[in-house]
């Protein structure tokens, strides 16, 4: 059976790499979308999130929503795109879409009867226009594990809320002084588009299967209004 997966991510961000796409317009994640879908099984289904950069700033919280729940309360999967220029300098996070999408990827509101479930949600980041990970993902190579370095500093208020949110957390020292998290700590895992792309299926599963343990996370759902 297929899924339902709803994409967020930055339409007009063009510090992404290059990939081969149609038209003649410069590379977005919009184009990494399109590959995805090109990827997925037929029977998977997505529906893509912000098209035109739509200003958010003199919307209410009950017009988002309207124009969001359709999209959002019927998929089970929601797939954020890293990218480098994701986030709009000088413009508050409440008034820019990928917020807004994760947050209601991870509500349960009651919709004709019927109660939508929190989404599995995974955040896969894009390589920025140098074919670089590193604004979000980075390899510490003082540590003979190679273990990862996220830059949840760099990320929207709700992501970063969202990972290294496991409520007991299994750890162990980094050869270079820093806690290295073993398992799954967050809700909202971060992975390369290069990895994802090579097991995309696994990769939904894995997001699946720390959606089936929720509770074993202190989700964060709503934004704070000073953001």
């Amino acid at each position: 059976m297929g899924k339902k997966i709803f994409v967020s991510y930055k339409y007009a961000d063009k510090h992404v790499q290059y990939i081969e796409h149609d038209d003649d317009d410069a590379t977005t994640p919009r184009h990494y979308v399109d590959y995805l879908q090109s990827k997925l099984d037929k029977e998977d289904h997505i529906n893509k999130g912000e098209k035109d950069g739509e200003d958010l700033s003199d919307f209410a919280d009950e017009t988002i929503w309207s124009k969001l729940r359709d999209k959002i309360y019927d998929s089970s999967v929601t797939i954020v795109l890293i990218s480098s220029g994701m986030k709009e300098s000088g413009k508050s996070e409440k008034d820019q879409w990928i917020p807004w999408e994760i947050s209601y990827s991870l509500r349960e509101p009651d919709r004709d009867d019927r109660k939508s479930l929190c989404n599995a949600v995974l955040a896969v980041v894009l390589p920025d226009e140098n074919g670089s990970y590193d604004y979000a993902i980075e390899t510490c190579n003082q540590c003979s594990s190679k273990c990862n370095i996220w830059h949840t500093n760099r990320l929207f208020w709700i992501l970063r809320k969202n990972m290294f949110n496991q409520y007991v957390k299994t750890d162990k020292d980094c050869q270079k002084g820093d806690d290295v998290y073993l398992g799954w700590p967050s809700y909202i895992h971060m992975v390369r588009w290069e990895t994802f792309i090579g097991n995309i299926n696994s990769w939904i599963s894995k997001a699946e299967a720390i959606q089936n343990n929720k509770e074993d996370y202190d989700i964060k759902v709503n934004m704070p209004d000073d953001i």
